[in-house]
Formats: C-alpha cells, sequence, structure tokens
C-alpha cells in the first residue's frame, strides 16, 4: 500500500473533548448567552466601553451584540511573548525563560507549547521545616518563587501564598517584590486594587530600567478574575483596564462549579466559563485593541455532599479540555489548570489527582497551566506538591514528545546486524540515544528490593522533602540590577504611607 507523503514523520499524543461541530455549537450558544442574559459589569468605565460599541445597558446589566464580541475575538494577538525578569546590571534577560504564550495548538503540538506553574492566594501554607500548615507568611512567596527556580519544569512563577502578617491591603505587592528577588522566570502578579497594580507596575519598572524595556520585553502578566456566574466585578475590571492602558499582557480567568454558580452539565458550565472569558476580552480590546490577554479557566464540579468546589475531580479535566478546545478553534491563547488536589497531604490522593490533571491538561494543549502545589481545594500551597509535580510534568512531557518514525528511528540496519537472539545494550546508537529516547526520574525510585534498602530506604515523601530543602539552603536566586532592591524597598515604603493611620494625640 502507497504511504501518503505529506504526512509528518512525528506525531504528539492528544486529548480532544470536542469535535468541530461540538465546538461550534458551544461557541453559538454562548454568544446567544451574551446577546440574551448578557453579564453583570460593575465598572462604570467598562460599562461606557461596551456601550459604545453597541451593548445594551440595562443598569449594571450588559448584554452584547454576537458581532462585538467576534470583533473582539479577531482583534486579540493569537499569541504573545513573556520574558524572564532582567539578570545583573547589563538587565539580561535568559532566552531559556522565554515564554510564547499562544493559542492552543492541538493540530500539531509541542513540548514546548504548554507551560506550567504554581497558582495564588492559598489561605494555608505548609512549613518546609515542620510540615505543619499554618497561615500563610511573608517570606513563603519567596520559598515558592526561589523552588520553581531551581525546577527545570516550572516555566513561571506564581505566589502559592496569601500573605498573612502585612498590611492586608498590599499582600500582592509584597508577594510580588517577594518572587521577583526569588527567581529570573516570568511572574504572574495579581491585585486587590488598581494601586496595587501600580505598585507592582513601579517594581518592574526598578527591574527593567524603564517603561520602553518594559513593553518591549515584558516579564510579568497581571493575572485577574471574573466571577461566576456571569459577573465582572469593579476592582477586578479596573486592574485589567489599567494594566492594558500600560501595555501589560493580562491573564482573565474564571469558570463556575457545575452545580453551584454554574448548571449541573458540563456544556452548561462550558456555557457560563466562556461567556466570561469572552466578555472580559471584549472589554480589554475595548480598551485597547490589540492588547495580549489570555483567557483561562478553574472549572469543577460541585461535590454537592459537601457543597465544595471537586478541584481534584476528573471533571476539572474534562471541562478544561473542553474550554481549551474551543480556544484553539477561535486562535486564543488560554491558562488551564492541574497539578492541584483535595488532598490535606502529599500522599498517594495528591499524586493520583495531580498526575491525571497534568496529563490530560498537557495532552490538551493548554498554552499556559497554573495551580501547581495545590492542596485542599486550593486552600493549601506546598512546596513538596510543587516538587513532586515537576516530576510529573517531565513524565508528561515525555509522553507528549511522542515517537518519531523514519529511517533513522526505524533502525533496519541496526536490527539486521544484531539479528536474532542478540542485544543493543553495547551498540553505540543505545548510548548515543538512550538519554533522549528514556526518560530518566529525578525523584522516582528504580533500583532493585536490595538496592533501595541499602542506600536507607527513602519513600517518595523523604525524597521530597530532602530536595525541598535542597534547594531552600542551596540554590541561589539570579541577581537583581544594581539599585534594584533599595527601590523596591523605597516602592513598598511608600505603599505602607497610603495605609498609615495618623495617631491621635
Amino acid at each position: 500500500m502507497a504511504q501518503p507523503t505529506d504526512q509528518p514523520l512525528h506525531q504528539s499524543p492528544q486529548f480532544r473533548v470536542l469535535n468541530d461541530r461540538q465546538i461550534e455549537k458551544a461557541y453559538h450558544a454562548t454568544l446567544a448567552c451574551l446577546e440574551r442574559t448578557g453579564v453583570e459589569v460593575r465598572n462604570a468605565e467598562a460599562r461606557n466601553l461596551l456601550s459604545g460599541a453597541g451593548a445594551r445597558l440595562d443598569g449594571s446589566r450588559v448584554r452584547l451584540p454576537s458581532h462585538v464580541v467576534q470583533d473582539a475575538v479577531a482583534a486579540a494577538p493569537r499569541s504573545f511573548t513573556l520574558w524572564g525578569r532582567p539578570v545583573g546590571d547589563e538587565r539580561q534577560q535568559d532566552e531559556r525563560h522565554r515564554i510564547e504564550v499562544g493559542s492552543p495548538t492541538l493540530d500539531q503540538p509541542t513540548i514546548d507549547d504548554v507551560n506550567f506553574g504554581p497558582g495564588p492566594t492559598c489561605t494555608y501554607f505548609v512549613d518546609p521545616k515542620s510540615g505543619e500548615r499554618r497561615r500563610s507568611q511573608r517570606g513563603d512567596p519567596g520559598m515558592a518563587a526561589l523552588v520553581c527556580d531551581a525546577l527545570g519544569n516550572i516555566d513561571y512563577v506564581m505566589g502559592l501564598a496569601l500573605i498573612d502578617d502585612v498590611t492586608p491591603e498590599l499582600s500582592p505587592v509584597y508577594e510580588f517584590a517577594e518572587m521577583v528577588v526569588n527567581t529570573a522566570k516570568p511572574l504572574l502578579p495579581w491585585a486587590y486594587s488598581s494601586d496595587n497594580v501600580s505598585d507592582i507596575y513601579q517594581i518592574a519598572l526598578a527591574v527593567a530600567g524603564d517603561q520602553e524595556q518594559l513593553r518591549a520585553k515584558p516579564f510579568l502578566a497581571l493575572f485577574t478574575t471574573f466571577q461566576s456566574p456571569l459577573q465582572h466585578t469593579r476592582e477586578d475590571l479596573a486592574n485589567m483596564l489599567w494594566a492594558v492602558a500600560h501595555g501589560l499582557p493580562v491573564i482573565y480567568l474564571g469558570g463556575g462549579s457545575a452545580g453551584s454558580t454554574a448548571p449541573i452539565t458540563g456544556a452548561g458550565a462550558l456555557v457560563i466559563t466562556l461567556a466570561g472569558m469572552l466578555s472580559g476580552l471584549t472589554i480589554a480590546q475595548l480598551k485597547r485593541r490589540g492588547a495580549p490577554v489570555c483567557v483561562g479557566s478553574a472549572p469543577q464540579p460541585t461535590d454537592l455532599r459537601t457543597a465544595r468546589p471537586a478541584y481534584g475531580g476528573p471533571e476539572m479535566s474534562l471541562y478544561a479540555a473542553a474550554v481549551s478546545d474551543v480556544c484553539r478553534y477561535l486562535g486564543l491563547p488560554y491558562m488551564g489548570t492541574a497539578g492541584a488536589s483535595e488532598s490535606k497531604a502529599v500522599d498517594q490522593q495528591a499524586a493520583i489527582e495531580s498526575a491525571i490533571q497534568v496529563l490530560l491538561s498537557g495532552l490538551s494543549g493548554s498554552t499556559l497551566i497554573h495551580d501547581v502545589g495545590f492542596l485542599d481545594c486550593a486552600d493549601i500551597g506546598s512546596l513538596e506538591m510543587l516538587v513532586m509535580n515537576d516530576e510529573i510534568i517531565a513524565m508528561t512531557r515525555r509522553i507528549t514528545r511522542g515517537l518519531e518514525i523514519s529511517d533513522d528511528t526505524l533502525m533496519l540496519d541496526l536490527i539486521d546486524k544484531v539479528g536474532p537472539g542478540g542485544h543493543f545494550l553495547a551498540e553505540r546508537e543505545t548510548a548515543r540515544r538512550c538519554r533522549e529516547e528514556v526518560w530518566v526520574p529525578s525523584l522516582m525510585d528504580r533500583a532493585s528490593w536490595e538496592s533501595w534498602m541499602a542506600a536507607g530506604a527513602e519513600t517518595m515523601t523523604d525524597r521530597l522533602r530532602r530536595r525541598v530543602q535542597t534547594i531552600l539552603s542551596t540554590h541561589q536566586a539570579p541577581p537583581l540590577p544594581n539599585g534594584a532592591a533599595k527601590r523596591i524597598a523605597d516602592i513598598l515604603q511608600s505603599a505602607e504611607a497610603r495605609y498609615t493611620r495618623p495617631r491621635v494625640p
């Protein structure tokens, strides 16, 4: 049988939930929802932008004609670049840390299309010394950033903790200040207010040097959210609009919980999620056409026995992959969710849930995947969970690389040379190719029982703890440009002054 000549020699495995007809039906249902039901937009500037484009206002309820949304989708960039932060006095930006945030590419994905990172705002944190769950505190985002900087399969950084022991209104600013010191990888800060965004921007300028350098090679994107069902808050939109106006890329993420803040069906939850994403994208493009925006979701089912979102449930991966399918169809960059668990500790449940999530998210082709390192329904941040997922991501990347079928890799000449009953251990090609063909773990054990016992019989838990402690005690973050640390301290001091109440005599 003749072989087709236009097929690639390399095909990556894929996980696709929706076919083309289903994608179109879900998209048109979302457009109908936005035009018929509309969304709550509690920001006056955003409402004015939408009204000026032809949307219908009924107080804060806004109904969007389909053509307004479709025009925003057409205006949004198919991709944008996030860079590593400048390092040293010459402000060099390491090409290894550069991320292309592009539309999901299921047709022919590569291992470079999918980028993993932690999530933000965990109320609690697993103390790396005591192993105890405690309130998140100052220093935790810095530790998370340092660990991320050392891990080869974590591509960008979020704080993994909601700092509890600083001026509450400034928690996001302190978090960004800690992250930028401890890693050279791209950063995704969040904010309570436009003042927070401004402070974060000033810190970024202190590191980048000036506005032109930051616009040309941004090393951060603002992470902001919409609320389900069908709500955009005043503060979240104000933060997004501030960032868009100043040329910062934006991640705009949300998604309902099926059965509580979204319909119980996956299809209904998909519409709720897409409606929030696309209406937010529309506001951003009306503010500045061509603004770099990555839409995102963390859609999950509700466990109706507890009324809690089932953050480790298989439906989350299913829903996120479906949103990824639609974003591929629309040509929009997409952030999904993986590497999290409902478990309260880094145990077998955490390993099972996060492994399934990471694998399916990697196979779905989502360009950014966040929440790596979460426990207990996104309420606990864990460095050991982060390290374990680094190993899972490495395995997933080997799987998504697939197999190359070519004359070179089929090795008929070598098979003929070795012949029946021989072995390939001593062959030069085996030695030359073994590291690229066979994935080698850095944490998981492959030794014999006797060798494992002789080496101390360490469990995975032991190895995770040791790896975290080694990173925290030995890894050196790349240096900041000269004077940047002093400037960051000054910005924090100025921010504190806004919240200092004068003493009553």
